[in-house]
């Protein structure tokens, strides 16, 4: 997996991530697809305002769709759906490794959003998995 830096992103609108992270994880737990974005030279991991790069990921095509069509940095970039059980066997634990932090649902015009530790990423998918088995056994 290359990655690229597309340069500083700033944070605003923590409610707004806050529910974009929560549909994150429950729209991953359901349809069990994570997306990113990428060009010819691979991902973006731009820098955070903390020092540490993120590797953006949206939990639906028309979220991605969406970023492409209105943030000009991603304007050239591609689609990527990665599978749920890929995406945490394989591009977590190199991400970890890296360094990096994950970025969740990412919106607005300036792509922002919560990033998280990969550690994290993997226990509240745990628990988006577990509440959505438990709603399952309860129909």
């Amino acid at each position: 997996m290359r990655t690229h830096d597309f340069g500083h992103r700033y944070r605003v609108g923590v409610s707004q991530s806050g529910a974009q992270a929560a549909a994150f994880f429950r729209d991953v737990a359901s349809h069990r697809t994570v997306w990113t974005v990428q060009d010819d030279n691979g991902c973006p991991t731009p820098m955070m305002p903390s020092g540490r790069r993120s590797m953006p990921f949206w939990s639906s095509l028309s979220r991605v769709k969406k970023i492409i069509k209105t943030v000009p940095v991603y304007g050239a970039m591609e689609p990527r759906e990665i599978g749920v059980d890929e995406w945490v066997r394989e591009w977590l634990p190199e991400l970890k490794t890296d360094g990096l932090l994950i970025g969740i649902n990412w919106s607005g015009a300036r792509a922002v959003g919560w990033d998280f530790e990969v550690d994290h990423v993997l226990a509240r998918l745990e628990v988006a998995q577990a509440s959505r088995a438990t709603s399952r056994d309860q129909d």
